[in-house]
C-alpha cells in the first residue's frame, strides 16, 4: 500500500508558507517550520500511549489557532477515545477555524469508537495536517477524502518519516500480516554467543555486563513478544521477562512481553522457567510444535504446566516454518517480536528474510571458538544477504550495543 507523501498544500505564499483563513476570515501564514514544530509536539504526545494502544497505533493530536495551541491529546489505550477526540475534550475555547495536527490519518469508519473525521468536521476545523497515511484498508485514504469533500484543507507528509517510524510495527502488521521482527544477540567481538562447552546445569552464562543486560530487558518490554528456540530453553532455562529494578516491587505496572518458544518436537521440560507465570500482563507462554501422532501427549503435559501449545505442520525433522509462526502471532494481535535466539533460530529467521531490525550487544571478549550468532541453516549468499542500514552505537558499561534496520533483502 502506498504511503507516499501527498503534496496537497495549495495557495503557497512567496515565502514558502500556505495562506490559510482563520475563523473570522483573516489570512494567516502557515509555514513549514511551524507545521514541523506542532507535529513534533503531536509525536511526543503519541509516544505516551506506549503499548497500551495495541492493537491500535499510537497517535497524537494538537489543535492550533492563531499560532497558539488550544488543545492537545493522544490515544491512551485501545477502546478509549482516539487522539483527535481526546484533544477536543480539552479544547481551550472554540475549535472552529483551527488547524489540527495529527500524526496518523484520521479514521472515517465506526469501530469501537466513532469516526474521527466526523469529530473534526463537527468541531469546524479549517485545516488538517497529517503526518502519514494509515495503511489500514478500513482507513487508507478514506479519512483524507472525507475531509476534503467537506472543504477542509488537508496536507499530508509533515515529518512523515518520524510519524511512520512511530508505528512501524503496526504498519508491518497491517501490510504483511506478521509482527515486526528484531533479531537480538549478545556476542563476543569474534562473533560467538556462547563457548559451547558442557554445563552441569541449565543456566545463563553472561557475556555482557549489568548495563547491557538492563538494556536487553528494556528491549523485551518494548516488544509485544520475545521468542527463543527450544535449544536456548534447555541450555539457559531463561525466564524471558523484564526484570529491571522496580519490576518486582510494582509488577502491575510492568509491560511483560508474551513469551514464545519454538519447539518442533515439544521436548522442553514442563518445569522450564519460561513456562512459569511472568507477572504483569505477560499471559501464557506460547509453545509452537510440529503436529504428529506423538505431539498431543507432549502437548498435554506442557498445557498442564501453563503453556498455550500451538501445533503447526512441520518438516520430517520437526522444524517449523518461522513464517507460519509469525502468522499465528499476528492473529493474536502481536505486532512486534524480539527474537533472542539461539543460533539455529537466528539462522531460520535470517534465511527466511524475516528480520526487520538487529540489536547486537558486543562484549569485549575473544573466545576463538564456540557457538556463532547463527548456524544450522543453509544461509544466504553474499549477493542475497540481508543488508543493514547505518548503525547506531551505544556504549553500555564495557559493552557496545549496535542497532540497525534491514534495508534490503
Amino acid at each position: 500500500m502506498s504511503r507516499n507523501r501527498v503534496p496537497e498544500a495549495s495557495g503557497r505564499g512567496s515565502r514558502g508558507g500556505a495562506r490559510r483563513a482563520t475563523a473570522d476570515g483573516r489570512a494567516t501564514l502557515a509555514t513549514p517550520e511551524a507545521d514541523a514544530r506542532f507535529m513534533r509536539r503531536a509525536l511526543a504526545l503519541a509516544r505516551r500511549g506506549g503499548l497500551a494502544t495495541r492493537p491500535n497505533p499510537k497517535v497524537g493530536a494538537v489543535f492550533v489557532r492563531d499560532g497558539r495551541i488550544i488543545a492537545e491529546g493522544y490515544h491512551r489505550r485501545a477502546g478509549g477515545p482516539h487522539a483527535e477526540v481526546d484533544a477536543l475534550a480539552r479544547v481551550d475555547g472554540p475549535a472552529a477555524g483551527a488547524t489540527a495536527y495529527v500524526t496518523l490519518e484520521p479514521c472515517s469508519h465506526t469501530g469501537r469508537t466513532p469516526p474521527c473525521t466526523k469529530a473534526l468536521l463537527d468541531a469546524g476545523v479549517a485545516r488538517v495536517v497529517v503526518g502519514v497515511r494509515d495503511p489500514n484498508p478500513l482507513v487508507d485514504g478514506r479519512g483524507l477524502a472525507a475531509l476534503r469533500r467537506a472543504g477542509v484543507t488537508v496536507d499530508v507528509g509533515c515529518l512523515e518519516d518520524e510519524c511512520r517510524e512511530l508505528n512501524r510495527a503496526f504498519f508491518v502488521w497491517i501490510r504483511d500480516r506478521r509482527p515486526l521482527v528484531t533479531l537480538k544477540a549478545a556476542a563476543s567481538w569474534d562473533g560467538f554467543i556462547a563457548d559451547g562447552r558442557p554445563r552441569e546445569r541449565a543456566a545463563p552464562v553472561w557475556l555482557t555486563g549489568p548495563a547491557a543486560r538492563g538494556a536487553a530487558h528494556a528491549l523485551r518490554s518494548a516488544h509485544d513478544a520475545v521468542l527463543v528456540g527450544a535449544g536456548t530453553v534447555r541450555a539457559d532455562d531463561p525466564q524471558l521477562t523484564d526484570r529491571r529494578p522496580g519490576t518486582r516491587t510494582q509488577p502491575h505496572r510492568v509491560v511483560q512481553p508474551r513469551r514464545v518458544v519454538i519447539d518442533g518436537r515439544l521436548g522442553i521440560s514442563p518445569a522450564a522457567a519460561a513456562l512459569r507465570p511472568a507477572g504483569g500482563n505477560g499471559g501464557m507462554t506460547l509453545v509452537f510444535g510440529a503436529a504428529s501422532a506423538a505431539a498431543e501427549s507432549r502437548a498435554r503435559a506442557l498445557r498442564a504446566a501453563g503453556a498455550d501449545v500451538v501445533l503447526l505442520d512441520g518438516g520430517s525433522d520437526g522444524r517449523l516454518d518461522v513464517a507460519a509462526v509469525l502468522a499465528e502471532l499476528a492473529k493474536r494481535e502481536l505486532q512486534s517480536v524480539l527474537v533472542e535466539g539461539g543460533a539455529a533460530t537466528h539462522a531460520a529467521f535470517i534465511e527466511a528474510g524475516l528480520v526487520d531490525r538487529v540489536a547486537l550487544f558486543l562484549a569485549p571478549r575473544l573466545l576463538g571458538a564456540g557457538i556463532p550468532i547463527a548456524r544450522d541453516g543453509s544461509g544466504r549468499s553474499v549477493a542475497d544477504s540481508l543488508r543493514l542500514g547505518p548503525p547506531t552505537v551505544r556504549r553500555l558499561g564495557d559493552d557496545l550495543l549496535l542497532e540497525a534496520d534491514v534495508v534490503g533483502r
